[in-house]
């Protein structure tokens, strides 16, 4: 038994239809686009928290003079 583990690891189309088909048996076709409004509001809020992070760090970092 000598796999390749990177060969396991890749995701191909086949796998990705059967990701995307039992996404919706389990929520159905009104759900998704609702599942998919929180999914990106919550990558928005994601990316805020991370620039106003990194902004507070810059503040911090310069010299008092």
């Amino acid at each position: 038994m000598n796999f390749n583990f990177l060969y396991l690891a890749m995701i191909g189309a086949p796998q990705i239809i059967l990701i995307i088909a039992v996404v919706l048996l389990l929520f159905g076709g009104r759900k998704i686009p609702e599942l998919m409004k929180g999914l990106g509001s919550g990558i928005k809020e994601f990316k805020k928290a991370t620039k106003e992070d990194s902004e507070e760090k810059k503040i911090d970092e310069k010299p008092k003079s």
